[in-house]
């Protein structure tokens, strides 16, 4: 595990969810004026020199539910007020986004350029306040003092580190699903063709070396796919040519933003316990004070809803604050008490219809349980 990832899994969900923003709020149709102060408030507070200055320390990643919790006080950060269902649809959207963006770096580099892709909107969209765009150079130079010279191993370290965060995690995203790069169970599709990454060959060739390094044989077959070469490098310079778009604002077309579904597997690191990291109990604190007195009065807020309508909303944190019931299933109580154990079991191995074949090692396990 890389201990470097945090600022660039920090830095790249904002982006995202900064774009989604955006999107919701044009669609909506607020007003030009109160739109721009909800996205300079949350970008101002989410790239406080002193948060930044803590989050880029070396530190292993939060768990999945503090990262959660700094992105719905962010997300408050302003005048703007999500429910629960539309701040858990916005946080679905926001991680799936930058996971297939991780998933579709030509190589772990490229991590650095899809981060400077989201800075680079970020800073679109703040103008010419001044105050903010000195908060985003400054990102920007942490960066290039943290990452701009690791090697490729320490590059190809934090990609793993960032798709170890998303294992497990495939919401269905409409977006994604209609493009055809994510299937119906949320898993993307990894393509076998296309642009190759900068500097590399196109397949088809297979060397032979002597123990000298001297080149002694060539074999050729046919790589069973179409490649072109890469149009150049990605520039790490503050308004250099990025190269790839990942990382760039996919709502900047009007396309419908919907989730269709998720299956998500909980882990221990998904489970906040009694005693959580320090670090980062100490940073979500920081940023409860930066956030401070940011909170408007009532009439001025702006309630967004990221889902097609109040109704679906509706359901959405109705189905949340359903208590979880168990599905009607039959359930096979065993009774593991000595008197009655032979019975239980035999019981059992008759419901399963097992073939002639296996009852003598029927018996035998009913002679084990006798000798328990």
């Amino acid at each position: 595990m890389s201990c470097k990832t945090l600022p660039l899994l920090f830095i790249n969900l904002g982006g995202e969810m900064i774009y989604i923003l955006d999107q919701r709020l044009r669609a909506q149709n607020i007003a030009d004026e109160k739109a721009k102060k909800v996205l300079h408030d949350i970008i101002a507070t989410m790239f406080h020199k002193r948060f930044m200055d803590e989050l880029f320390k070396p530190q292993p990643l939060y768990s999945k539910k503090a990262m959660r919790t700094v992105f719905d006080r962010l997300a408050h950060a302003s005048i703007m007020r999500l429910n629960a269902a539309s701040m858990d649809k916005l946080y679905d959207l926001m991680t799936m986004a930058f996971k297939y963006q991780v998933s579709m770096c030509l190589k772990p580099r490229d991590i650095i350029l899809v981060t400077l892709n989201h800075l680079d909107a970020m800073r679109n969209f703040v103008g010419d306040a001044a105050e903010i765009r000195q908060q985003l150079d400054h990102v920007y130079r942490l960066l290039m003092e943290s990452f701009a010279s690791l090697t490729m191993g320490e590059y190809q370290l934090i990609r793993q580190t960032l798709l170890n965060f998303f294992q497990d995690m495939h919401i269905r995203v409409s977006i994604f699903l209609k493009d055809k790069v994510q299937n119906s169970n949320g898993r993307f599709v990894l393509p076998t063709a296309g642009s190759l990454p900068h500097g590399t060959e196109n397949p088809g060739l297979i060397r032979y070396y002597n123990e000298n390094g001297n080149e002694i044989k060539t074999i050729q077959f046919t790589p069973g796919g179409s490649y072109t070469g890469s149009q150049g490098e990605g520039s790490f310079d503050m308004k250099g040519s990025r190269v790839t778009k990942l990382g760039t604002n996919m709502y900047s077309v009007s396309r419908t933003v919907e989730t269709t579904g998720s299956t998500r597997t909980t882990t221990s690191s998904d489970i906040e316990s009694s005693t959580p990291d320090p670090l980062a109990k100490a940073q979500l604190y920081l940023l409860s004070q930066l956030i401070g007195s940011k909170t408007a009065s009532t009439k001025s807020e702006i309630r967004l809803n990221l889902f097609k309508n109040d109704k679906e909303e509706e359901q959405a944190e109705a189905a949340l604050m359903k208590p979880i019931e168990l599905a009607e299933s039959k359930v096979v109580k065993i009774d593991a008490s000595k008197k009655q154990k032979n019975d239980e079991l035999s019981r059992i191995m008759g419901e399963l219809a097992v073939n002639e074949g296996s009852s003598n090692d029927n018996d035998d396990l009913l002679d084990l349980m006798d000798k328990a």
